[in-house]
C-alpha cells in the first residue's frame, strides 16, 4: 500500500531526493501573506507516491533535508489508508490514521518549532 503526500520543493535545502521519488503532479502556488514565507515568491508543491517499503527511508532523508535556515520551519507528510508520516527536521512521527492523540502531539511539536497552527491541521482526513 503506497503512501501519497506533498513535498514543497522550497522546504528542502537539498532537492536531490525529489529525483528518487515518484512525483505524480506538480503545482506552483504564488506566496501570499498566509504562507508566512515572505523571502519566497512561490511554493512548488509536488504530489508524491512512495512505496510502503521505502517510506521509512524517504522520511529519514526528508528529515535531514528540510531547511530551517530562513526563520521558518517546514514539514513534509505522506499517508496511506493505515498510517501517516509527519516529518520535521530531525523528528519523524508515524501515526495510525485513527490516533487522534498522535496527531495532537505532532501538531503541538510543529507549532513548537514555529509552524503556524493553520498549517498543522493533520487529523482533518481521519
Amino acid at each position: 500500500m503506497s503512501y501519497i503526500g506533498t513535498i514543497i520543493a522550497e522546504s528542502l535545502f537539498d532537492t536531490s531526493i525529489l529525483g528518487k521519488i515518484n512525483i505524480l503532479s506538480t503545482k506552483v502556488e504564488p506566496v501570499t501573506e498566509k504562507h508566512q514565507t515572505p523571502w519566497l515568491k512561490q511554493w512548488t508543491l509536488h504530489k508524491v507516491e512512495i512505496p510502503e517499503g521505502q517510506a521509512r527511508e524517504v522520511a529519514q532523508k526528508l528529515s535531514l533535508f528540510l531547511d530551517y535556515s530562513n526563520k521558518s520551519a517546514w514539514y513534509a507528510d505522506f499517508k496511506n489508508e493505515k498510517n501517516h508520516y509527519i516529518i520535521f527536521k530531525d523528528k519523524i512521527f508515524l501515526i495510525g490514521r485513527q490516533d487522534r492523540q498522535g496527531f495532537e502531539e505532532a501538531k503541538a511539536y510543529g507549532m513548537s518549532v514555529g509552524i503556524p497552527e493553520h498549517q498543522v491541521d493533520f487529523p482533518k482526513n481521519m
